[in-house]
């Protein structure tokens, strides 16, 4: 091989780390760092999406389904997620991941190419200030500018990407590519490092602990409101619930890591949540926050009505939503095995409270179930979800965009313990649904793969991704993707907003979209299609496409006025403002307005106004 360069330095490094692919898009800026993955024979795999965006958003969910928060499941194995770019409009485009894995909590590192030391501050093509347009989202940033700097750079931008969760940008002008690799000698300002992290043990303190148990012991209504921290503390939150009598309730983050066919599981909180998990939020005394910092403020029980305890295993982030009185940093599974062991198991001093929990949650899934079968021109989207859970594989991984299926997959899919499932939460970004589900199936490919999303979210960047999906499927060990498509022509998620905070109708300029034809492109990339326009072709569309030998897009054609209703009280608080905006769409409006009355006449029935 003719002489090591500091890009063959970067590959080595990127491997040291258990990098085992890399998401990105080719450019000038990077091409000496491309020509040493080929000198690799391509380890890590460079993995090539249809637009850097596109490849920011595999990999953070490269670590969400690996890895996960604060590296819960890093050993070494499949490494965090990496993405690559060039620099300017590539560095640019990586933007909208690295604040997905900022806001959602995730490792991750990019490597973006910049223009050569020596033109920059020169206003050369595509140079751009790379350290200040990463300043905010990165927990870390820094610009390689000499050899003896390539290894301290890398290390320290994967430690903390794993020690605080964050996402880190490593810069690497074209020229340093091109240098002799050179070490670091252990002169003054000459710093050698190692590639190695371990996760450290962090428990609250005994007294913090007996606080807890103290506060707990004292609660007749407690519930339990769960997030991503309790990833690998399953088995934990069902035994303290049960233990405790509580109600169990869970961010959407949370949502994977409970089990909600108990009688005590609530569902997911807030706007998009179940009018379970509103109502008996409402009415407790007492709360226990595991792992979760859900923004949904409105949710939770008014201040001053819950007294509270939050784990976390970041000690910024207790008291971050609601006014605790005692926070426990640790881990979540660690400090509920220690605060179980200060709490006797509940004698029937709860029975009440574990009575109201379980008619609430039973009287919540006949509302879903009721929902549902609620007929809709053509297809209710609410049953999509719905059928999906009477055939989802427990092997399966499912991945979400955002938009109106986000509501529909908190409402309705019921997830086997062994199925992850991931999004773009707190970000909230369109078209992370396809990239999303590529890396699932790249990391796990003997896994079928489900995505859900919406017509919007494809229109913005699935469907290019679809030609990814089309490229590479012949490789996989067990070939099923199935991408379905809530096809209603319309932003319903948004239209909804319009309606129910600004009282506005809906504006088809800005919500109407375009038709096209899912399934039809399917066929032409060589995969499969199915169109649904009866609900009654739903359950035999997941059979036939979750048993496919190739990937399938199902494209559901949904109604865009069922509701998105919030979960009552609150939704009923936003009932006047909504059908006063659907009252100024005229006859265009009028099936959205009955069904609004439907959905509350359901809601009212159940749960009261």
């Amino acid at each position: 091989m003719a002489e090591r360069l500091v890009a063959d330095e970067m590959v080595d490094r990127l491997n040291a780390w258990g990098v085992r692919r890399i998401f990105g898009y080719s450019g000038d800026g990077i091409n000496t760092f491309l020509g040493a993955l080929r000198r690799h024979d391509n380890a890590p795999e460079f993995v090539q999406a249809r637009h850097e965006e596109n490849a920011a958003f595999m990999a953070v969910a490269h670590s969400k389904y690996g890895v996960g928060q604060y590296g819960a499941d890093y050993d070494g194995g499949p490494g965090i997620g990496v993405m690559v770019s060039t620099q300017g409009p590539g560095a640019v485009h990586l933007l909208n991941g690295l604040y997905d894995a900022k806001l959602d909590g995730i490792p991750v590192v990019a490597i973006v190419g910049q223009q050569d030391l020596k033109a920059l501050g020169s206003g050369y093509q595509q140079e751009i200030d790379l350290p200040a347009l990463f300043k905010d989202v990165a927990g870390y940033c820094e610009q390689i500018s000499t050899p003896e700097q390539v290894s301290g750079v890398l290390d320290r931008a994967f430690r903390t990407a794993l020690a605080t969760s964050t996402p880190c940008v490593v810069i690497i002008p074209h020229n340093v590519q091109q240098q002799p690799a050179s070490q670091p000698s252990g002169d003054h300002a000459e710093i050698a490092t190692a590639p190695v992290w371990e996760s450290p043990q962090v428990l609250p303190r005994d007294a913090e602990l007996d606080a807890a148990a103290d506060l707990l012991r004292a609660g007749k209504r407690i519930v339990m409101l769960v997030g991503q921290g309790a990833r690998n503390a399953r088995t934990e939150v069902a035994g303290m619930a049960e233990r405790l009598g509580a109600a169990v309730v869970t961010s959407l983050l949370g949502k994977p890591y409970v089990d909600e066919t108990l009688p005590n599981a609530a569902g997911v909180m807030g706007h998009l949540g179940t009018s379970a998990s509103a109502a008996l939020l409402g009415r407790c005394d007492s709360l226990l926050i595991v792992g979760s910092n859900d923004p949904w403020t409105e949710f939770y029980p008014a201040p001053g009505s819950a007294r509270a305890v939050q784990i976390d295993i970041s000690a910024q982030r207790p008291g971050d939503r609601y006014p605790v009185e005692v926070a426990l940093v640790g881990d979540a599974a660690q400090t509920l095995q220690a605060l179980a062991g200060r709490l006797a198991p509940d004698q029937g001093e709860r029975a009440p409270w574990r009575t109201e929990v379980r008619e609430r949650v039973s009287a919540w899934r006949d509302l879903s179930r009721q929902r549902a079968l609620t007929a809709a021109e053509p297809v209710n989207p609410e049953r999509v979800f719905s059928e999906l859970s009477a055939v989802l594989p427990d092997d399966a991984q499912v991945a979400l965009d955002v938009g109106s299926c986000v509501y529909w997959y908190a409402r309705q899919l019921v997830l086997p313990p062994t199925v992850p499932a991931h999004l773009c939460s707190t970000l909230a970004s369109m078209g992370c649904g396809v990239p999303y589900g590529l890396a699932a199936k790249l990391l796990n490919p003997e896994r079928p793969v489900v995505v859900l999303a919406g017509d919007g979210g494809m229109q913005m960047s699935g469907v290019a991704e679809l030609i990814t999906v089309a490229s590479r499927w012949k490789d996989w060990t067990d070939p099923r993707f199935v991408v379905c498509v809530l096809n209603n022509g319309d932003l319903a998620e948004v239209t909804w907003e319009q309606r129910e905070t600004e009282g506005d109708p809906r504006y088809g300029a800005t919500q109407h979209l375009p038709h096209f034809p899912f399934a039809g492109y399917s066929e032409l990339l060589g995969m499969r299609g199915i169109e649904v326009k009866d609900p009654g072709d739903l359950g035999g569309a997941w059979s036939q496409a979750l048993s496919a030998d190739r990937p399938v897009v199902i494209d559901v054609h949904t109604d865009a006025s069922v509701p998105l209703l919030p979960p009552f009280p609150q939704g009923a608080k936003k009932l006047p403002t909504m059908r006063a905006a659907l009252g100024q769409e005229g006859k265009a409006g009028q099936r959205a307005l009955r069904l609004l009355d439907e959905y509350a006449s359901q809601e009212e029935a159940l749960f009261g106004s």
